[in-house]
């Protein structure tokens, strides 16, 4: 094969496995080892492709294939890493990690992975030893010291943070990441100690380096033409859909599923915490933020007008496989708990599939909500797109929220509203009522949650505050910003108003 047709057809698979096709990058990238077997490359990506759909076992094999041909080669290694830790195979991420690092015992990327991964789970010495091996290499290396401020405002060393963050901020680094990154970090610690007009210049300054790094209005372009769409769907169904579903769908026909939970609201309204709470159940599979609905509900409903009890069951079929992968254990006799803010917007198609759906949504200040959200430090795409302004975030709240109060008033729904601040004020009291609507008694367990979640990974992007006892300082947050905030209240007085705020 000539260099322009192997390329040509290297892309074409790449661009399979880039837009999720994979039961179509797999055969691709079939015929291109089958050509040239011996390409390292090519079998990291087939390993890519195999894992991502849901075959690890021939993913092992490619990436091992890859270890064979090309053991020193410390970028494959890293990205086999990746490509682990992305199918939540964190065992195997480490040792690949390990791997790489030793391949190149110059190599800074691959120590930064370790020094990541130690600190997301709690292991905060590892997490040290890691970056002070990154500063031996390079004391000046900008990932390093960021990571190593980091780690001192997660262990609450605010003062030795801010002293690093801002040697690091004046030392212009060239680390496209690092050099928002930090300015982020040290909003936080502004936050922390009440510098709060601080805090925001930070933050603006953060922002303003982020919107360099794509076309941010056609983000949120793409943005608003899919909330549009899922808001209006919502609004627009009469409020006895769900009888008409089950006629449609009746429960003699459905595929037998383990009961089954959705815990949505919107992102900073607690459902991490809550949803560490019910996983200390030992009755309770709680998954954080799994991509099962997304990868497999969302896609072959959207991709199909035709919704027949065949369809359904196929859906339901594929999701329980997915789910029981990423939990990577048995579900008899558990309640399977799906907690992921961002499909709240869906929920028409939750409850299309799932007719016998429990719905729990997380409630909090919408005002507190949107400070944390803007607080966040999230990879660039459509969606965080919406936190880079607070009006922005605003009307992010409102698009999701305006699903979730016309759902709420469909007929026949099982559902119930949980308050972060109730939770907050008497945890056991929200919990046992939490745990009543779901069919649980409450277990002691649950009231040390954060024995549980300090010691494992957890994969939204608050789980540093989720793996700590339960704390008040984020009740009522927004009012040390009401200055900021003053000119987005209006489109949040509505919302407060209908939940009680």
């Amino acid at each position: 094969m000539n260099p322009v047709s192997f390329n040509k057809k290297l892309n074409e698979a790449r661009r399979l496995l880039e837009s999720y096709s994979f039961s179509q990058a797999l055969p691709a990238y079939e015929k291109l080892i089958r050509q040239f077997p011996r390409n390292a490359r090519i079998w990291v990506e087939y390993g890519a492709a195999a894992g991502s759909a849901g075959q690890l076992d021939l993913a092992d094999r490619a990436w091992n294939k890859a270890l064979e041909l090309e053991p020193g080669n410390s970028e494959n290694l890293l990205q086999i890493g990746h490509q682990y830790k992305g199918l939540r195979q964190l065992e195997k991420a480490r040792a690949w990690y390990e791997k790489a690092a030793a391949a190149d015992s110059g190599g800074i990327n691959p120590r930064m992975a370790l020094a990541i991964l130690a600190e997301q789970n709690h292991r905060f010495a590892e997490s040290h030893e890691a970056i002070a091996a990154c500063l031996a290499i390079d004391p000046r290396d900008d990932q390093a010291r960021y990571y190593a401020a980091f780690l001192d405002r997660r262990e609450n060393k605010l003062e030795d943070a801010e002293c690093r963050l801002r040697d690091l901020i004046a030392s212009s680094p060239r680390h496209q990441y690092v050099q928002y990154a930090s300015r982020y970090e040290l909003a936080e610690v502004l936050n922390r100690t009440g510098r709060f007009d601080e805090a925001m210049q930070m933050l603006l300054e953060a922002k303003n380096l982020v919107r360099r790094l794509g076309d941010i209005e056609m983000m949120l372009k793409v943005y608003d033409q899919e909330a549009g769409q899922y808001r209006r769907s919502s609004q627009e169904l009469p409020k006895d859909i769900l009888r008409t579903w089950a006629r449609e769908f009746p429960e003699r026909v459905r595929e037998t599923l383990p009961k089954l939970a959705f815990l949505g609201g919107h992102p900073r309204s607690g459902t991490t915490l809550l949803e560490q709470i019910l996983g200390a159940h030992p009755d309770v599979a709680a998954l954080d933020e799994p991509q099962a609905f997304t990868m497999v509900v969302a896609k072959l409903f959207n991709s199909s007008q035709q919704i027949s009890t065949a369809r359904l069951n196929i859906i339901r079929r594929r999701y329980l496989e997915a789910i029981q992968k990423e939990w990577g254990g048995g579900l008899e006799g558990k309640l399977l708990l799906d907690k992921n803010p961002s499909p709240t917007a869906k929920l028409r198609i939750w409850l299309r599939v799932f007719p016998e759906l429990r719905v729990l949504i997380a409630l909090r200040d919408p005002r507190d909500v949107v400070i944390s959200c803007y607080f966040q430090n999230l990879p660039l795409n459509p969606f965080s797109a919406n936190f880079l302004t607070l009006e922005r975030a605003a009307r992010h709240y409102a698009d999701l929220m305006d699903v979730w109060l016309a759902v709420r008033q469909w007929e026949g729904l099982t559902w119930m509203e949980t308050r972060y601040e109730d939770t907050v004020a008497d945890l056991e009291k929200e919990g046992r009522r939490v745990n009543e609507f779901l069919g649980l008694e409450w277990n002691q367990a649950q009231g040390r949650f954060h024995e549980k979640s300090s010691k494992k990974q957890m994969y939204s992007p608050t789980y540093r505050d989720a793996s700590q006892p339960v704390y008040a300082r984020s009740v009522a947050r927004w009012r040390a910003y009401e200055k900021q905030l003053g000119p987005i209240l209006p489109i949040l007085e509505p919302y407060c108003r209908a939940l009680g705020y």
